[in-house]
């Protein structure tokens, strides 16, 4: 069977290509070793299912390892102590079957006339005193059914047997693995009343988990080595594998959907050489598709008004916020895996999703399309040499908000502005051109777009006048970072909301770099 690349559901390294994660395997090992309790809590399709595989195949030999789920199970069963104990026997049980099938009868033949939390105690502590092996539990999908109180109960008696464990009064697992998107610990907050103490969490006994989980570009040149092997093809695997971690920041499913991309879309019919354009172009296609990891982001956004606020301010309006897990939309957005601590500043997790949250937000302002009809009519901006006139762009949409907007419509710009330039552009790069966002935080609240079209690439900086001062720095700063992208032409965008603004362009000449610049 010839391998390939997985986006869903479990990775299996002999039906695919697998990044090599043994030494996030030997770190979760030492946890296990240790005897700690603790949770996997890691964003939606991070790839701790998979991660739960490969460790439960690297524990097997020394220990006795069950592994269910809380998935599908329904929510009935948590309303019962008697059916929720019951059934939980029957998934170890069931679990233990294929390898452990003595065992499986074992625990069957002690788990009679269960009806309560404290009978299934009794009943781990009589099994796991008379096996052969340390028993490991790992529970997936943990926070599927963790909003009652007696998922609490649940974990609660795991940690009383655990203490009771620790000073030689009672036998239970050696180790219990939850995994989920949620840290239990945090759950009893969602649960308990107001005037209660909020942190007794039924799970303090966990330590944190702090494996770095998302891939590293060294590690993303173990999937790709194993590819490019079995395939016989040469290509700069380390220069690949950067850029793919470059847009992806090591998000599992996202290294592996782009890589999947390259290899069944733009190289379907024949296996060729990847270059980083082929990256780019994938991202270009991962952003035009649905799947669910961008369906749960936007739903997510459309669900919680604060989180889509707090997200608009640090993305479009370069607004800088510090990192600080106690902040509770910094915790939420963490959670979901959407924003990481940069330098002690909240900044989004990875390109594709800041890509995604642009556009998503850009799309919105579906009031203003028809106004811009006969402004960004791509054929008028393509050159001879297949490059974009970007002045002409810039002209264009100068033209768009002199003659669409007034004076009345400033609240609407100084808070719409650069997704209005973004939705203006977007037709004219379509199909052809790549685009990417930076935020640069500064007085003038700077965002870059950055715009690679056919074999040319474009630097348009949009940012809010804020006095000259400040401008003749932030040309400055631009000019250093035209340095970094190898370009020696730049252009800015300026939005001014004074009341004497003019609608005004002009070219100036800064430390060799030309920059054109136009007003609105």
């Amino acid at each position: 069977m010839k391998k390939r690349f997985n986006s869903t559901g479990v990775c299996v390294s002999r039906k695919h290509y697998m990044v090599d994660i043994i030494n996030k395997l030997e770190e979760i090992k030492e946890l296990i070793d240790n005897e700690f309790y603790f949770t996997i809590n890691k964003p939606r399709q991070y790839g701790k299912t998979t991660t739960l595989n490969e460790i439960k195949k690297m524990l097997n030999k020394d220990y006795l390892v069950i592994s269910i789920s809380f998935e599908g199970i329904g929510d009935k069963v948590f309303e019962y102590e008697d059916l929720f104990s019951n059934t939980f026997i029957e998934l170890l049980s069931e679990n233990m079957a294929l390898l452990y099938e003595d065992e499986s009868k074992r625990l069957r033949s002690l788990a009679i006339n269960i009806n309560n939390i404290n009978d299934l105690s009794r009943v781990i502590t009589k099994f796991v005193k008379e096996s052969s092996k340390e028993v490991i539990l790992f529970i997936d999908e943990v926070d599927k059914s963790s909003n009652n109180q007696l998922f609490l109960s649940f974990i609660g008696m795991l940690r009383n047997k655990y203490l009771a464990r620790e000073v030689e009064e009672d036998f239970t697992f050696k180790s219990v693995i939850l995994a989920g998107l949620h840290d239990v610990k945090s759950l009893k907050l969602k649960l308990r009343k107001e005037e209660e103490a909020k942190y007794n969490s039924p799970w303090n006994i966990a330590v944190n988990f702090n494996v770095d989980m998302s891939f590293s570009p060294k590690e993303i040149e173990t999937m790709l080595k194993s590819y490019s092997e079995e395939n016989n093809i040469t290509m700069d695997i380390k220069i690949i594998s950067e850029e793919l971690y470059f847009f992806t920041d090591g998000y599992p499913y996202l290294v592996s959907r782009l890589c999947q991309i390259i290899d069944e879309k733009i190289y379907k019919d024949t296996k060729r050489t990847w270059t980083k354009n082929d990256v780019k172009k994938a991202v270009k296609i991962i952003l035009e598709e649905r799947n669910t990891l961008f369906d749960t982001l936007i739903k997510n956004l459309e669900n919680d008004n604060e989180l889509y606020n707090y997200i608009e301010d640090i993305t479009v309006r370069g607004i800088e916020r510090s990192f600080s897990n106690y902040n509770p939309i910094i915790d939420i957005g963490t959670t979901y895996g959407y924003f990481k601590n940069e330098n002690g500043k909240v900044s989004i997790a990875n390109k594709i999703f800041a890509e995604t949250i642009y556009n998503y937000m850009a799309s919105k302002l579906e009031n203003v399309y028809s106004k811009m009809d006969g402004y960004n009519l791509k054929s008028e901006f393509i050159e001879l040499n297949g490059g974009l006139n970007i002045e002409k762009v810039l002209y264009k949409f100068q033209q768009f908000m002199k003659e669409q907007y007034s004076e009345k419509d400033k609240d609407f710009i100084e808070h719409h502005g650069r997704l209005l330039f973004l939705a203006f552009i977007k037709p004219i790069i379509n199909g052809t051109g790549f685009d990417f966002k930076e935020v640069q935080i500064s007085e003038e609240k700077r965002l870059d777009l950055v715009i690679t079209y056919n074999n040319f690439k474009y630097i348009i900086e949009m940012k809010i006048w804020r006095g000259a001062k400040y401008h003749k720095t932030g040309q400055k700063q631009l000019c250093d970072y035209l340095d970094i992208q190898g370009v020696s032409q730049g252009y800015l965008l300026i939005f001014n909301f004074l009341k004497n603004k003019e609608f005004k362009e002009e070219r100036v000449y800064i430390k060799g770099k030309e920059i054109f610049e136009v007003y609105v």
